[in-house]
């Protein structure tokens, strides 16, 4: 191990029974401050938690908990400005912040590790980390729904095509499109809060494996940090990232809710479609052609969902055949976990503002629409008049034949040819030839009809808070 005096020499936790250094190869292979560094509020945190748990157990005196407690506030100012991180030689952050209290209050800092293992204290850091990123991916979340909620708003009398198989399907209110997209990021809220609350739980005062041999009253430790409880075992709380697999599942979803949301803003915004128009302030040029306004927000959200999936597939894939207790690879979990954050934080805030400035075309939306979409609506005209629904689908499937054979809309058939195929129709079945009406008949729970989608408005509305 080095010689060099505290202040400028790596720190290692660990070496007595090492002779020389690590290999000039091991070296980048070992260090994870590149990574880890971020963790370093975390870190700071409980070890002052560790501090005055410490106390409790006997092991520290009151003035050395406070000499310690205001060295460990001092080296959290300094890496507050991050200067300690230029060049810093050392492994990990654990070892860096140990380093640094140890130039803030001397052989004293030596003591703060009693009972603790950097298994334990890197697994609480990254349990405190997490409940404070679920939470603000559940805001960010929340504003994205708040945007789209408001769309809905905005869009209750705006009629437009509603599609399954990417072919016109029936006609639905643009609010009703806002909402279903509502409702997939509102269960990503949900997901999001059952992470944090699972990351809820202390792993501290574990130790390596079997546990801490000191009096830490755990209870406490886990109310001073925030945790719900302490874990229940040593042995599975060192090595338990269940918790991370659910925030990173959480996250994939979201990128999937994204991506698809995305999809149909890339083809609502197109000349094709023109269903919806985004603001310039979400939307790029092209070096080359002059005219084009490509809808850059959503493409670039609907990327995110590889990224998304492939995090959890790799931290999946990182656990799966791990033996009990901690091991190093545990190192590599903490890049997907902050990569996936890191993106949605970035991909989430844009959308929620491309979309609460973005507007539906009305005339456009109507333009789109063929009767075709009131195919249905025939249908159940008929089963309203007694006709059993499969004898219903096989006479109106007849006049769509009829109709493009003629090479006209479906409204545009003479009543003639109604009444020849299913005379059940009546006369006056042009009548149901009238997007209102078609909407208003869904009026069951969920449906398209004003006011269940002003129930689900209400809902929502009552959901955000």
């Amino acid at each position: 191990m080095s010689n060099e005096p505290a202040d400028t020499a790596a720190h290692s936790l660990w070496g007595g029974r090492f002779e020389g250094v690590l290999a000039p190869e091991m070296g980048p292979l070992n260090l994870s401050l590149d990574v880890d560094r971020r963790l370093w509020r975390e870190d700071v945190r409980a070890s002052r938690a560790w501090v005055h748990a410490l106390v409790g157990a006997g092991v520290l005196e009151r003035d050395e908990a406070e000499r310690l407690d205001g060295g460990l506030r001092r080296v959290a100012e300094r890496l507050e400005g991050g200067a300690p991180f230029a060049d810093a030689p050392d492994e990990d952050i654990h070892s860096l912040i140990e380093r640094l209290l140890f130039q803030e209050v001397g052989e004293l800092a030596g003591k703060l590790h009693t009972g603790r293992s950097r298994n334990d204290q890197v697994a609480t850091d990254l349990r405190l980390w997490g409940m404070g990123a679920g939470r603000d991916l559940e805001r960010d979340i929340t504003g994205l729904c708040r945007s789209l909620l408001a769309l809905a708003r905005a869009s209750v009398d705006v009629l437009l095509p509603g599609y399954t198989h990417l072919q016109q399907g029936q006609p639905i209110r643009g609010a009703q499109w806002a909402l279903a997209h509502l409702w997939a990021f509102e269960r990503d809220r949900t997901r999001l809060d059952r992470a944090t609350h699972a990351a809820g739980v202390l792993p501290l005062g574990s130790g390596a494996i079997a546990g801490c041999p000191f009096p830490v009253d755990r209870e406490a430790l886990a109310r001073s940090l925030g945790f719900r409880r302490p874990s229940e075992n040593s042995v599975d709380a060192v090595s338990d990232r269940d918790w991370a697999l659910d925030l990173a599942y959480a996250c994939a979803l979201v990128g999937v809710h994204l991506s698809r949301l995305g999809e149909d803003l890339v083809l609502f915004a197109s000349t094709e479609f023109g269903f919806l128009r985004l603001a310039d302030a979400y939307s790029t040029g092209s070096s080359l052609m002059p005219q084009k306004r490509n809808p850059d927000v959503a493409e670039l959200a609907r990327a995110q969902a590889g990224r998304l999936a492939g995090n959890l597939v790799a931290l999946l894939t990182l656990l799966k055949a791990l033996p009990s207790g901690y091991n190093r690879d545990l190192q590599e979990d903490k890049r997907s976990l902050f990569d996936s954050v890191d993106a949605l934080r970035t991909a989430v805030p844009a959308v929620a503002g491309a979309l609460a400035t973005s507007a539906f075309r009305p005339e456009r939306c109507r333009q789109a629409m063929d009767t075709e979409l009131l195919a249905t609506d025939l249908a159940e005209r008929l089963v309203r008049r007694g006709v059993p629904f499969r004898r219903s689908h096989e006479l109106v499937g007849r006049l769509v034949r009829r109709a493009e054979d003629a090479g006209v809309p479906l409204a545009e058939l003479p009543v003639d040819t109604f009444l020849e195929v299913a005379p059940e129709l009546g006369h006056d079945v042009l009548e149901v030839f009238d997007w209102e009406r078609s909407v208003e008949s869904r009026s069951a729970p969920g449906g398209t009809a004003r006011a269940s989608v002003q129930e689900q408005l209400a809902e929502a509305e009552g959901r955000l808070g």
